[in-house]
């Protein structure tokens, strides 16, 4: 095959081992394993076993997301990736981020080491109601070290990460804004929260932190998708994950208490992760404001959350909205109990 052919679609797996053989990936006469990583709706994603043992999963960057209404991002987005995984690498605990092989832009494909097996997704453990508090920890320590460390080497990654356009188009505006369009009531408290995002500058957020993009490895939690980086509000990071606990505790009613008291921990471990940083004092209430804003979101935006029924979704939006509307809590226990309160009304 061309190299340059601009067809190349990684899920056809007689495409991706000629293009794999042409750019001298691997040889001519091997032919390696090729399975279809589903679950993802900005990317193709295959994992590769090669005839040597070693495993790769390869991302491939789509124009338009797959989800039902119409969402368009940049696919060079993936070389933002790319930069992400490498810079992560250097900034979080020691086997958490997997290694970038290589990248191709003009194909907007990278490859990475594929995490071992066994492994399973964090999202389907929680889901099936297995909560263990030591991965709970270890959510809290990987984001508090990320952004604390971040913060220490701002002067060279505040430049390297300041395009914050593939945040926009892949959450503040699928996310926020669309659902101010969907919800006239709350665009006030929505369109603040998103000038005051795009104000802030403090350090890397990763803009995805959410269970489904961790792996559980040997009890190890091990960081994915990294395309939405950039050098912006922590409090975005602590809110959208913070909401998928949440919700979590939402559907799964006889682990409701169980969850809420793991969303707190978390945010208290988090907090004490990154203990002295000068924006620490101002960040509660940044990160009430946008766990209740995802917490709308994943019900009303372009993205919602597959778990959550329409009648699930329509009570979590009401107690959301609810609180936006109303007299929004200062803190997260506050945030958190009213949240329940309000889903038993």
């Amino acid at each position: 095959m061309r190299v340059d052919d601009d067809a190349l679609d990684i899920e056809d797996p007689a495409l991706l081992v000629g293009y794999l053989r042409a750019i001298g990936r691997i040889s001519a006469d091997e032919t390696p394993q090729c399975t279809i990583l589903s679950g993802g709706v900005s990317n193709r994603a295959v994992l590769l076993r090669r005839f040597s043992g070693e495993a790769w999963v390869l991302k491939q960057a789509l124009p338009r997301l797959r989800v039902s209404v119409e969402w368009l991002s940049d696919p060079r987005r993936i070389e933002r990736e790319a930069l992400g995984m490498q810079r992560l690498g250097e900034l979080a605990p020691a086997g958490t981020i997997p290694e970038l092989l290589f990248i191709d832009p003009p194909h907007h494909l990278l490859a990475m080491t594929a995490v071992p097996q066994p492994h399973e997704n964090w999202k389907s453990m929680l889901l099936a109601g297995r909560l263990n508090a030591d991965h709970v920890k270890q959510f809290a320590v990987l984001l508090g070290t990320i952004h604390r460390a971040a913060w220490e080497r701002r002067g060279a990654l505040a430049p390297e990460f300041d395009d914050r356009s593939f945040f926009e188009s892949l959450r503040l505006e699928p996310y926020y804004l669309y659902s101010a369009q969907r919800m006239p009531a709350v665009a006030p408290f929505l369109e603040e929260l998103v000038e005051r995002t795009r104000a802030r500058g403090l350090t890397l957020v990763h803009g995805d932190y959410s269970p489904k993009n961790v792996l559980v490895h040997r009890d190890r939690l091990i960081l994915l998708d990294h395309e939405v980086i950039h050098f912006g509000d922590p409090a975005f990071d602590l809110g959208f994950s913070l909401s998928h606990l949440l919700s979590k505790a939402h559907v799964l009613r006889e682990r409701r208490t169980d969850f809420v008291r793991a969303a707190l921990e978390y945010w208290a471990i988090y907090a004490r992760t990154i203990d002295g940083v000068p924006w620490q004092a101002e960040l509660e209430a940044a990160v009430v404001s946008h766990t209740l804003a995802c917490l709308l979101a994943r019900c009303i935006g372009r993205s919602p959350l597959e778990y959550l029924r329409p009648e699930a979704a329509a009570r979590q939006a009401n107690a959301a909205s609810a609180m936006m509307m109303g007299r929004t809590p200062v803190g997260l226990r506050q945030m958190a109990d009213a949240f329940v309160a309000r889903l038993d009304d």
